[in-house]
């Protein structure tokens, strides 16, 4: 993991080196597109008041849990014994890209929609509103985790919501091979767990079996560390991706058949 000076110095960067995030000099449609009427959207839609009052109780609740850590850990506390507020604090995406991820599955409309990291259930929430005629998976390794996500599902009303739980390692492989044996697929996944290098790519490759041409697969936190640097620059050299775009905490990529030539993108947000 990235000190806060290194992972400053590295923003700086980027900041310096994206696209200014308004569209210009931008001649691929598609990511003007996604510019203009996703990453700018403004409108301030209902869900947004009602996930960020959930995710405020969150962060004053002095609950202790005992947790169990299958990924990289805690960027702030080793023990297994954490308050929920703690774990909100330095565990939950911000609200920004929670609501971005909403715009996306809004606009997208994908109808399979897979989660690696609930957490709380605050993004996993995110993406339920987006669209609630979809099915989102979403899977936590953490026991007492997932009934507190359990929980924040039923105060929002969400019911398109299948949380599955336990160590990605063993629930990954069997849900994509039942994906598999019900010729079904993703059509949007979102990885947030397990921030090292070899499980990142592993994942990656694994969730190649259940992807199609219009699947919008995103990676959390892609300049956290060496290792999940190093596993987004590997990712981007696979032949079927067409298109990523790299928003520094987030990565995006796609597997659009009309990109003819692969484009890689840096933008600004």
């Amino acid at each position: 993991m990235f000190s806060k000076t290194q992972l400053a110095k590295k923003y700086i960067r980027y900041y310096f080196n994206s696209s200014n995030g308004k569209g210009h000099g931008i001649h691929s449609p598609f990511v003007f597109d996604f510019i203009t009427k996703i990453l700018n959207d403004k409108n301030k839609y209902a869900c947004y008041d009602k996930i960020e009052s959930l995710r405020n109780k969150l962060l004053s609740d002095e609950t202790i849990l005992e947790i169990e850590d299958f990924g990289a850990g805690s960027r702030v506390n080793a023990t297994n014994k954490r308050k929920v507020s703690a774990v909100a604090k330095s565990a939950l995406k911000q609200k920004k890209f929670g609501r971005l991820l909403f715009r996306l599955v809004q606009y997208y409309q994908p109808k399979n929609i897979l989660e690696l990291g609930a957490c709380f259930g605050i993004t996993t929430s995110y993406l339920s509103f987006g669209n609630q005629t979809a099915q989102v998976f979403t899977m936590e390794g953490a026991k007492q985790i997932t009934k507190v996500a359990k929980t924040n599902f039923e105060k929002l009303g969400l019911n398109n919501i299948k949380l599955i739980e336990g160590n990605f390692d063993n629930t990954l492989p069997s849900f994509i091979q039942q994906l598999k044996q019900q010729n079904l697929q993703l059509d949007f996944i979102f990885i947030d767990g397990n921030h090292r290098y070899e499980p990142t790519v592993r994942y990656f490759n694994d969730l190649l079996q259940v992807v199609n041409d219009n699947t919008i697969l995103i990676f959390d936190d892609i300049h956290w560390s060496e290792e999940m640097e190093r596993a987004w620059k590997e990712i981007l050299l696979n032949e079927r991706i067409t298109l990523s775009i790299d928003l520094f905490f987030i990565g995006i990529v796609f597997f659009r058949k009309e990109n003819k030539v692969k484009q890689d993108f840096i933008i600004r947000f």
